[in-house]
């Protein structure tokens, strides 16, 4: 199999994967918010292939997700396309700038310190459209929903993401997905 071909089949599945922990994985965490590990997968994908690499899955998942079990339609799939982007995309941008493991840390620790300010600033814009209430209702609901959600959210992938990549790095290169180091 060519190297293309390889990395389209594992882009694939990162697709598979990350749709399936949103469909199975999603726990409530704040008040009406779900948490779902997708980000996860979308960061590794990131880490692995490159920044667009994770704009890619991000944009095919949240777009599974729309037609399929998404309850918010097109602003449920715009919020969650820039959601994990500013996640995942940030931190793929800055370990593609440092590939070591303190450039993986400090671009997961990125990500999740753009999509904190990010999201607020997006559910303040959509969150009214969406949840069919006031603009004030939703900057009531900033600091004591949106902020801890988000805060949580980010740290969860981060974690999660710093503990799993290795270990997938590894299983891609023993089923022969990815090249070899060196």
């Amino acid at each position: 199999m060519n190297s293309k071909t390889k990395k389209l089949t594992t882009i694939g599945m990162l697709c598979a994967l990350a749709y399936a922990a949103t469909t199975v994985g999603r726990v409530p965490l704040v008040l009406f918010l779900k948490y779902d590990p997708k980000d996860i997968i979308i960061a590794i994908g990131g880490l692995i292939f490159g920044p667009l690499t994770s704009f890619s899955i991000a944009l095919i998942v949240s777009l599974a997700e729309m037609v399929t079990i998404s309850e918010n339609g097109i602003l449920g799939f715009l919020m969650n396309v820039i959601s994990s982007c500013s996640f995942a995309c940030t931190a793929a941008f800055v370990y593609k700038r440092k590939r070591k493991m303190s450039g993986a840390v400090v671009g997961l620790f990125c990500g999740w310190g753009c999509m904190v300010p990010v999201m607020l600033l997006w559910n303040y814009l959509i969150a009214p459209i969406y949840m069919g209430c006031s603009q004030e209702a939703v900057v009531e609901l900033l600091i004591p929903a949106f902020l801890p959600f988000n805060l949580i959210k980010g740290g969860l992938n981060a974690a999660i993401t710093m503990i799993l990549y290795k270990p997938v790095v590894a299983a891609l290169r023993r089923s022969h997905l990815l090249e070899s180091k060196g």
